[in-house]
């Protein structure tokens, strides 16, 4: 699990950025992960797998960074 929680956050700052990552994870509340935050959702338990697939449906990422 903790290596899936290093690729998750190494894709999230590629596709965002590194200063953005942070602020995109802590502030932008989406439907697909039941209004809460990336942050939020991972506290709740969701597997990351599953919030990476719920960022790149929301924020639309290309097929070749997901």
């Amino acid at each position: 699990m903790a290596l899936w929680r290093s690729v998750f956050w190494q894709r999230m700052a590629a596709y965002f950025g590194e200063s953005y990552v942070d602020s995109f994870a802590r502030d932008h509340v989406m439907a697909e992960l039941g209004g809460r935050t990336v942050n939020e959702a991972l506290e709740a338990g969701w597997d990351t797998a599953d919030v990476w697939r719920a960022v790149c449906e929301a924020m639309a990422v290309p097929a070749d960074q997901r």
